[in-house]
Order: C-alpha cells, then sequence, then structure tokens
C-alpha cells in the first residue's frame, strides 16, 4: 500500500482455493513478517488466512483426564487482520461502512495503519482505487464492453502485462511521479515499453522447480500432518 506496488492479479472464480493461491504470493514475498492484511467480507478469506499463515494449537480440556482435544490452526502473534463491512439495503445502496479486527487486536491494527501513513482507520481504499484503475485501463474487465476474454489464459495473460506496465512504466502521482517499483527500491528510473522489452530475463528450470517446491509448502496446511485417532468402539 506504501509502493502501490501490485504483487498478483488472480484470475478466475472466488474460491478457497483462488485465495489460498492470492495469500501464498504475499506469504512468499513477506518472508521475514507477517503483513498487516485489510480485507473485505469475504468468506473463504479467514479460512485462507489460517491455512497459509496458522500454526497448530491444542484447545484446553475441561478435565484432567481423557483424550486430548484435536489440534486447530491459530492465528500467530503478531498477525494482524483487519475487515471492512458494507452493510446494504436490498436494493443494494449502501447505508454503512463497519470496521473490526479478525485478527489482533483493533487498536494495534490501527497503531499499524498509522505507522504506515495510509489513513487512521481500518479500510481498502487502495484497493478500491487500484480496481478502478484497472477497469479503466483494462477494457476486458469494464461494465460493459464488447472487449471481453473468449478464453481465460488470454485474460490472464493480459493482466500480466498490465500488472508489469504499472509497477515498472506508468509514474503515479501520489508517489510524487514514480513508478511503484522505484518506491520498492527495485529501480532508479522510470521504464520505458523498449526497456521492458529488451530486458533480459533468463529463469532456470531449476529456479522454477524451486519457486514451484515452495509455494507447495506455503499452500499445505499445517493440519495436513496431523492424522486424525481412530476411535475405539464402546462395546
Amino acid at each position: 500500500m506504501t509502493s502501490r506496488f501490485v504483487l498478483e492479479a488472480c484470475v478466475g472464480p472466488r474460491t478457497l482455493a483462488m485465495a489460498k493461491e492470492l495469500l501464498a504470493t504475499v506469504a512468499l514475498c513477506c518472508p521475514a513478517t507477517y503483513p498487516l492484511l485489510l480485507i473485505d467480507e469475504h468468506l473463504p478469506y479467514p479460512t485462507a488466512i489460517l491455512e497459509v499463515f496458522g500454526t497448530i494449537g491444542y484447545r484446553r480440556r475441561r478435565h484432567r483426564r481423557g483424550r486430548k482435544k484435536y489440534p486447530a490452526l491459530k492465528a500467530p502473534e503478531g498477525l494482524l487482520v483487519g475487515v471492512v463491512r458494507k452493510v446494504r439495503d436490498a436494493a443494494g445502496n449502501l447505508l454503512r461502512v463497519t470496521t473490526r479486527a479478525l485478527f489482533g487486536r483493533k487498536r494495534e491494527i490501527r497503531r499499524r495503519i498509522a505507522q504506515l501513513g495510509i489513513g487512521c482507520e481500518i479500510n481498502t481504499s487502495h484497493l478500491e482505487r487500484l480496481n478502478g484503475t484497472l477497469r479503466s485501463q483494462q477494457t476486458r474487465l469494464a461494465r460493459r464492453t464488447r472487449n471481453v476474454s473468449r478464453r481465460e489464459s488470454h485474460l490472464r495473460w493480459a493482466l500480466a502485462l498490465w500488472r508489469d506496465w504499472y509497477n515498472w512504466m506508468e509514474p503515479h502521482e501520489a508517489l510524487g511521479g514514480r513508478t511503484p517499483a522505484i518506491a520498492q527500491g527495485l529501480t532508479d528510473q522510470v521504464w520505458s515499453v523498449a526497456d521492458y522489452v529488451t530486458y533480459p530475463v533468463h529463469v532456470s528450470e531449476l529456479q522454477r522447480a524451486l519457486w514451484a517446491e515452495e509455494r507447495q509448502k506455503v499452500l499445505r496446511s499445517p493440519l495436513e500432518g496431523k492424522k486424525r485417532r481412530k476411535t475405539l468402539p464402546l462395546s
């Protein structure tokens, strides 16, 4: 949010698998610390966040004796997730906007937002602004258009090109005429289309395999290695 650098643009239905793919990209780009996540009330998000960032926790037993309860995923200490809820009437008109903390304390989320300089309250305004920019610059995603994508792969390629153009070649007014890549410290100049086309990019098959293996480790829930105990017959 501070650099406006777009990490990923996923294509497909908004399912749990899609949410995990998106969060896996965020986890791989932020390996040292937990990122601040500001989301809407999309139902798969809480489960996807726990499966990507969560740790295994055992619930307390009410009595000293007995079998331990089956472990469950819990949010690790330091993970901050804020949720924005939009309340609408039957006609779809916006009535009010409420916020809450999904993981972490709300005051800690507000403090983190103030430190980043992106407001004072929990909000998704930066993503909404990016959504408007994307729809205005990509006719494939306009509300009413004839420039539709007949295949999903075509839309994915178009969004990948737009993401690179937005990050490396388009100066941002809120960044003082810099591109998101400059604000992120990845380059020191605004790229041209010729620079982007002629820049040598060589990734070996071994490196791609290593990246795929790291991604599968992130997508794998910590509970997948835990097996449920078989229940014994009572008689």
